[in-house]
């Protein structure tokens, strides 16, 4: 449901159906590393771990949108696309990382909290403190690559039907 609801909010921004596919891609990588987390720390799939992708879910996807917006500029400007997907990763990559590892530092507190209700925000902090990196480590690099492959595929649809 939050993919759907991404998805619908980022397809009225691009006013395009096919560009937030590039940034909907990014979030399984970032599910992936929430989920290798809290499995590596011996958590449990709950509601608060829910709770927390949800939450992860909105911040990777804005990493992700980031890159993708000023790639989409320059291919609009009529740059070439790849040149334009690395130009967007590089220029974009020090606001990304601050970001993302100011709220990966803050997530700290949560992850090795301890005491009365520790559980809930273990299950958050940790979803969110992996998620978060696997989205900094390997988004950097994949929405570009899924940036060039939706244009792309794109393109090849679009010919084929003329």
């Amino acid at each position: 449901l939050v993919f759907l609801f991404v998805f619908l909010f980022l397809a009225a921004q691009y006013e395009s159906w096919t560009v937030p596919i590039a940034v909907l891609l990014s979030l399984p990588v970032a599910a992936l590393g929430a989920y290798l987390g809290v499995w590596g720390c011996g958590l449990e799939n709950d509601v608060y771990f829910q709770i927390g992708l949800v939450m992860l879910v909105g911040l990777a996807a804005k990493n992700a949108i980031l890159i993708v917006e000023f790639a989409k500029v320059q291919v609009d400007k009529g740059e070439d696309l790849v040149q334009s997907a690395i130009y967007a990763a590089k220029l974009r990559f020090r606001p990304i990382l601050m970001t993302s590892l100011a709220f990966v530092l803050g997530m700290l507190p949560m992850v090795l909290a301890s005491g009365p209700g520790s559980a809930s925000r273990q299950a958050i902090g940790t979803g969110v403190f992996f998620g978060m990196i696997f989205a900094i480590v390997f988004g950097i690099i994949l929405v570009p690559f899924f940036f060039v492959m939706v244009y792309k595929t794109k393109s090849k649809i679009l010919k084929h039907k003329k």
